[in-house]
């Protein structure tokens, strides 16, 4: 059963017989083959209907089958027929009906009631990290003498800037005056109540960098340096921990927070739920960050540096100066500062953990690849055949296989300006190994041409680049190139960041599309402007594919896809779930679903194709709409105040229309790359672009998150199980 083989029938016949059906054409041994097949099938499914009895192995389908034989009743899932009948509607279901809150639902039932469960309720049911408040605890209370409670009720200390660095989030400890507003109200929250209970969810995800260099910021002196590859400040988070005890309190250490100077300067020796941790509770290998210079300060000094050595500082205006053997970090900027006269000669290696909403651009993450069956495959790393990725294309291109693949095995930075050109009909792909992010730097070496990467092939070639973060400059693909494919690929917009993350060459192209280009497709990554160059008279338009991914222009006056020469970009379009910043001018629109489009529109044929669920700007030129804001909006606005007034004006009518086209305008908590809330729906976000794709979740990138399912069904699971009169909410902590 563990390997059945196709033989398994035939092997068990006399030898005799075998020997004469090979002389015989193996005839009776085809035979026995197709019967074995049939078998195997027929054993493959007995046995996962045992599985299917239990549910940490049964599969997704089953799910709700077995939690109907507990009475768990799942949330609502928007799927109008009774089963899955796509990929899409079985992701969604996925996370409305969750395996961890079903295996769990009798275990919930007995601790209804209880602080404890409704922290755990999150994490089985939206699969996020949370902490339970109890407002009454933060209340200002008259005690009586008799019975005193002294860590409760007394007025705020301003000398505590630890509390004081707290005020208002879930681990805040100040006592508040009575706050006698509702936290689930829809007009304005309140919280500090004595039947109020507050539920703080973290939704930002925290991605490790396992070891990478750190970036040298010789602006400010050879002696600093930040954390993040591509120069930017970007904020250590904490790489949570499991608490010892399933029923305890969520910790600074347990969910994934963004470092705080006070709380990695702090003695942190016992650690309670919100107390700082300290230095010992963030750094060091396996924890949330370390920092590795080889023979510092010492030759054969101890890697990483160790904690004594470790100073916590502010670092914001590059001033702090260590002292000697010595190391300065600040986590909220994550910079590094060392001794003016003792630089790391060796070089500087960082691990250490950034925020993000998802699985999305070059990331250490777990993802699918793929290639041909019969490909050649270069590995370029510590340990491999080739350090470079030069040097694996040289070997590539005199080989001249049809089918190659150079992998990269580490999170190093690969500073080079590779040249590819592919034959007829041949396959190349680059690409990092599953959980890896290496940082392909291309440099300006050239004064007379460009230094963006080349690719450029013959009819039938292909092109592919996977899991890699690319700075410096774009990509342009040219000639005869068949097609090229994007997979979970950044491709930094404004080619560079400064340290405060804005791009240091703003709207310059990430991808430029030349000549006879087929086919691009891009998937799960993160792009600057793309370009098409292209001949409208003796060409068809270049297919371009997008799904889940960012188009990012940098600035609001700058074109996310367009023609520098004409405008209008030679391109139709295909997109899904994406969300593009800055204006799009192109040929045609095939599909655009689910997609936020935050600057112009303007399709040059729109009589053909269609844009459904999606936020279009007003004014755009467009194909036919279908069930796009402020469409929608508009029209119940025009509805609305025509049923009130039947003699409105057309002035009225068209001013109720821009306040309701301004009201549902999308509206993200962070617009630059490199931030960790990039390109995240922010809370005042418009509830109809929160839940204005065609399954009611968000428009965007995010979609598939399906993060206003997630906090319905949290919600309702919050009315079930909180004690009998408390108020609740939910709160978003990141």
């Amino acid at each position: 059963m563990n390997t059945p083989s196709l033989d398994r029938l035939f092997n068990l016949l006399p030898a005799v017989y075998r020997l004469r059906d090979a002389d015989k054409g193996w005839q009776l041994r085809a035979l026995l083959q197709v019967m074995a097949q049939q078998e195997n099938n027929l054993e493959a499914d007995i046995f996962q209907l045992y599985e299917n009895w239990f549910i940490e192995t049964c599969q997704e389908w089953v799910v709700p089958y077995i939690g109907d034989l507990v009475g768990y009743k799942p949330g609502r899932t928007g799927i109008d027929s009774p089963g899955p009948v796509s990929t899409e509607d079985q992701l969604r279901e996925k996370f409305v009906i969750s395996r961890r809150e079903v295996a769990n639902t009798i275990r919930f039932r007995r601790r209804k009631g209880t602080l404890a469960v409704l922290a755990e309720l999150s994490r089985a049911v939206a699969d996020w990290p949370a902490r339970a408040v109890e407002y009454y605890k933060l209340l200002f209370v008259t005690q009586a003498l008799n019975f005193l409670r002294l860590e409760r009720g007394h007025t705020a200390d301003l000398r505590d800037g630890d509390a004081l660095d707290l005020l208002g989030g879930p681990f805040d400890e100040v006592a508040h005056t009575i706050d006698v507003r509702r936290p689930g109200s829809r007009h304005d929250r309140g919280r500090f109540n004595i039947p109020s209970v507050g539920l703080f969810v973290w939704r930002l995800r925290s991605y490790a960098i396992s070891y990478a260099p750190a970036y040298c910021y010789e602006q400010a002196g050879d002696n600093f340096y930040v954390f993040s590859a591509l120069g930017n400040d970007s904020p250590l988070f904490t790489a949570p921990v499991a608490e010892p005890r399933a029923c305890a309190e969520a910790g600074l250490l347990s969910v994934p927070e963004p470092i705080r100077r006070r709380a990695f300067a702090a003695k942190g020796e016992d650690i309670e739920p919100g107390e700082e941790p300290g230095k010992a509770g963030y750094y060091g290998e396996k924890k949330s960050f370390a920092i590795y210079a080889p023979d510092w300060p010492t030759p054969k000094a101890p890697q990483p540096i160790p904690i004594d050595r470790i100073v916590p500082a502010h670092l914001s205006g590059w001033k702090y100066h260590p002292q000697k053997n010595f190391v300065a970090v600040d986590p909220e900027l994550g910079r590094i500062a060392f001794p003016a006269r003792q630089l790391p000669k060796s070089g500087v290696w960082v691990y250490y953990h950034y925020g993000f909403s998802a699985d999305l651009g070059g990331g250490e993450y777990s993802r699918p690849i793929s290639q041909p069956e019969t490909s050649t495959v270069y590995r370029v790393g510590p340990g491999e055949h080739f350090s470079t990725i030069t040097q694996a294309l040289s070997k590539w291109s005199q080989e001249k296989p049809a089918n190659a693949v150079i992998e990269i095995t580490d999170d190093n930075v690969y500073t080079e300006s590779p040249t590819i050109t592919l034959a007829q009909n041949q396959y190349l792909q680059i690409r990092a190994i599953s959980g890896k992010r290496p940082v392909l730097r291309l440099l300006d070496t050239l004064n007379n041409m460009p230094d963006s990467l080349s690719v450029s092939g013959e009819e039938g070639s292909w092109f592919v680049l996977d899991g890699v973060v690319v700075i410096g400059r774009g990509i342009a693909l040219k000639e005869n190139l068949a097609g090229a494919a994007l997979r979970h690929v950044t491709l930094v917009p404004g080619w560079g960041l400064l340290c405060n993350c804005e791009p240091s060459h703003s709207g310059e192209p990430s991808l430029e599309i030349e000549d006879s280009v087929t086919c691009v497709t891009i998937q799960h990554s993160i792009l600057g402007p793309i370009v098409v160059l292209r001949d409208q008279s003796t060409l068809d338009p270049v297919l371009l594919r997008i799904s889940d991914s960012i188009l990012d222009a940098t600035h609001p006056d700058h074109a996310a896809l367009s023609d520098p020469e004409t405008g209008m970009a030679f391109a139709k379009l295909i997109i899904l779930r994406s969300t593009i910043l800055g204006a799009v001018q192109l040929h045609s629109i095939d599909l655009a679903e689910n997609s936020i489009f935050d600057g112009q529109l303007c399709v040059q044929r729109s009589q053909t194709g269609c844009i459904r669920f999606s936020y279009v700007p007003p004014g755009s030129i467009t194909p036919h709409r279908y069930e796009c804001q402020p469409d929608l909006v508009e029209a119940a606005a025009r509805e609305a105040l025509l049923k009130d007034n039947p003699n409105a004006t057309q002035l009225e009518v068209t001013a109720a229309q821009a306040s309701e086209d301004l009201r549902v305008q999308p509206q993200f908590n962070s617009r630059r790359y490199g931030n960790p809330a990039y390109c995240q729906l922010a809370d005042s976000c418009a509830p109809e672009i929160r839940m204005g794709a065609d399954d009611e979740s968000e428009m965007g990138v995010f979609h598939d998150l399906f993060q206003p399912q997630r906090e319905a069904n949290l919600q309702a699971r919050l009315e079930e199980f909180v004690p009998a009169a408390m108020d609740r909410s939910i709160f978003h902590a990141t």
